[in-house]
């Protein structure tokens, strides 16, 4: 079947954020204080652990308490998501109170890197004639990190949860995607690295395909299978 449409998401699909460490490196460095690089990497470690970091590593060994009420809805609205992540940094310990600078810092462009072959695929989907959507489970407006590195012109419609009240797997915000994009569920791609998440995109008829949530350096063509999906 002909494709007409591409859904790609957005964390650990074609941007993942950068080192945990020089998240909260950056954060400190602004803020003033002082740290040796064991105590760095320590906090940086229990952060990561706790999934503190958006679009970091998920949490790994359950997630604190305190941040469990929000953290099912985070993606639903702005509060929803600054309350969560903060509350998860909190839970860590962290001897500094940074929480609300590093949530801020995570939302600037520089703190993404696009994965190797991101410019790659989504130029080489505009010059095929398929449209192009990023459909994100997200609290803020990612629409200035691809005009940070160049590729907001290769995107014809951004889809995100916490604009429209909606989060994966919901089909309904696959669906809201393909009309902006006035494709057919049938004749598009989902691409994600979140097989629940990302997988519903199913119950409409879209095919999926999956990449590994991996850091930028580490996965430097896993978008490149997607074209050979295009029929």
């Amino acid at each position: 079947m002909r494709t007409t449409g591409c859904m790609f998401d957005f964390s650990g699909t074609v941007f993942r954020i950068g080192p945990c460490a020089d998240w909260l490196r950056g954060a400190l460095d602004e803020a003033g204080i002082e740290a040796t690089d064991d105590e760095v990497a320590h906090w940086a470690a229990r952060l990561e652990e706790s999934g503190a970091q958006p679009g970091g590593t998920p949490p790994t060994g359950g997630r604190p308490e305190p941040a469990a009420p929000d953290w099912a809805r985070r993606d639903l609205s702005a509060e929803l998501h600054r309350r969560a992540y903060t509350a998860q940094s909190r839970a860590t310990g962290l001897p500094w109170d940074v929480h609300d600078l590093l949530y801020e810092r995570h939302m600037a462009p520089a703190a993404w890197r696009p994965y190797p072959d991101t410019a790659e695929v989504l130029g080489a989907l505009r010059a095929r004639g398929v449209r192009v959507a990023v459909v994100s489970n997200i609290g803020w407006d990612l629409r200035p990190v691809f005009a940070a590195h160049g590729l907001e012109d290769l995107v014809d419609a951004f889809v995100l949860s916490f604009e429209h009240g909606r989060q994966k797997p919901d089909p309904a915000i696959f669906l809201a995607a393909c009309e902006e994009l006035g494709v057919l569920p049938q004749e598009t791609v989902m691409v994600g690295d979140d097989r629940r998440a990302d997988g519903g995109a199913a119950a409409l008829g879209c095919r999926v395909h999956f990449v590994d949530h991996l850091p930028a350096d580490r996965r430097p063509d896993g978008l490149r299978g997607v074209l050979g999906l295009l029929g």
